[in-house]
Parts: structure tokens; C-alpha cells; sequence
């Protein structure tokens, strides 16, 4: 872990969903850099006790914790669980989410509500209970989706209005927490070669046909970008959507 700068050092990290793909990645590159981080999971518990196990390996500190994002209380729990754990909180990433490619007209109200709640309403949630913790210098990343300004696949007209919901919520956010010095941004991340959406998956023929780069992104480039909205350079970015996508063709 010393093959990086240490920008980060001294900084604590929250992300969500950090166990596999972007979530992991960025869990890697910030510890890389100095931070403590703390991460949640849902099932993925032996990769989550792998990754803390490797990051303590290399000499950084990582925290595992078990939490369900579409259980407020659960949210809320992990983020207290960080302050205790480390005394504060200084990063927070929302990077959990689901998927559900489905015709409109076939997806039940409960599938509906788990989308939101998972990808909408975790990100409100995890703020809450993070902001007022927060101070100057801090940070809130959200991962959104190119599916809020893009959609070329059907059925995945709800998935899509929770990433645009999120980007939404980031231009408010900022507003709010800007006279903390706490500056909250957007990745929209393109396609990226993940659990959820791989490279050899059954779009990816289509998906890789409207990417300029012609191509799948790597969640270690989503990472990239958050590690660098999360360091002291982008202190006069705040409220904005990036889009990480390798050029798709809106």
C-alpha cells in the first residue's frame, strides 16, 4: 500500500456495498492512500473478511460491516459503528445498489420499493446520519449510473429513475452542506465490467457498440475518480454529475 500517495491519510472512509467490483475498488485505492475505511456488506461476507484481510496485509486498516442499505436503521447503525470504531468520519461513499431489468408493466410494487430503497432512499439515509458528523475538508460521493441520462436497454425504466433521483439529490445536498465545507458529488459510472453487469454479459455486445472506447470500464477506474473527488484537490467541486463512461453515445 505504499506504491500511492498518501493524500488520505488520517481520513476515515464510509462506503457502501464495498465488498466486490467498484465498491471493493474504491475501498482498495482509498486505504492505498492513507484512509481508514470502513465498509458494508450484505452476503458477500468471506469477500468482505478477504478484503479487510488483504488490506491489513499490506499494512492498511479496513472494517467490515454487516449492514443491509434498504434497512434504515442498518445504515444508521454502520455509520455509528465507523465513528466508534474511529473516532470520525471525514469520506462518506454510497455506492450500493441493485438492479432489476424488468418490463414496466411485469415489475411488482415490492420490487419498485426495493429498487428505491436501496438506491434512493440509502443515499438520503447514510447522508442523515453522516452530515451533521461531518466537517470542513469533508466528503460525500455518490455512485449513480449513465442509465440517468442514457437507457438503451427496456425494462430498465426504474432502475434508471432511482440513478436520476440520486444526481438530484447530490445538486440539493450540496447546497445543504456546503456551509460545513463538505463538498457532494455524482459518479455515473458507464458500463462497467462488475458482478452486476459483466463484460462477457448478455448486453454486452450491445452496451460496448455505443461506448466511443468501444469497450467496458474497470471499477478500478471508477476508483480513480473517486479517490481524486475525495482529496484535498477537489475542494471547489461540489453539486456535480461525472460521467466515467468511456464516451457512450447519448
Amino acid at each position: 500500500m505504499n506504491d500511492r500517495s498518501d493524500s488520505l491519510s488520517g481520513k476515515v472512509a464510509f462506503v457502501t456495498g464495498g465488498a466486490r467490483s467498484i465498491g471493493a475498488a474504491i475501498v482498495r485505492r482509498f486505504a492505498s492512500e492513507g484512509a481508514s475505511v470502513a465498509f458494508t456488506y450484505v452476503s458477500a461476507q468471506t469477500k468482505a473478511e478477504e478484503l479487510v484481510r488483504e488490506i491489513q496485509e499490506a499494512g492498511g486498516v479496513a472494517l467490515a460491516i454487516r449492514a443491509d442499505s434498504a434497512d434504515v436503521g442498518a445504515v444508521k447503525g454502520a455509520i455509528a459503528e465507523t465513528i466508534d470504531a474511529f473516532g470520525d468520519i471525514d469520506i462518506v461513499v454510497n455506492n450500493a445498489g441493485i438492479a432489476n431489468v424488468k418490463p414496466y408493466d411485469q415489475m411488482t410494487m415490492e420490487e419498485f420499493d426495493q429498487l428505491v430503497a436501496v438506491n434512493f432512499r440509502a443515499v438520503f439515509a447514510t447522508i442523515q446520519a453522516a452530515g451533521p458528523q461531518m466537517t470542513a475538508g469533508g466528503r460525500v460521493i455518490n455512485i449513480g449510473s449513465i442509465n440517468a441520462d442514457w437507457n438503451p436497454i427496456p425494462g430498465n425504466s426504474a432502475y434508471a429513475a432511482t440513478k436520476a433521483a440520486v444526481a438530484g439529490l447530490t445538486r440539493g445536498l450540496a447546497r445543504d452542506l456546503a456551509p460545513k465545507g463538505v463538498t457532494v458529488n455524482t459518479i455515473q459510472p458507464g458500463p462497467i465490467d462488475t458482478d452486476m453487469n459483466p463484460a462477457e454479459g448478455p448486453y454486452a455486445s450491445l452496451v460496448a457498440g455505443m461506448v466511443s472506447l468501444g469497450r467496458y470500464g474497470k471499477p478500478s477506474e471508477i476508483a480513480s475518480m473517486a479517490a481524486y473527488l475525495a482529496s484535498p484537490e477537489a475542494g471547489f467541486i461540489t453539486g456535480a454529475t461525472i460521467n466515467v463512461d468511456g464516451g457512450v453515445v447519448i
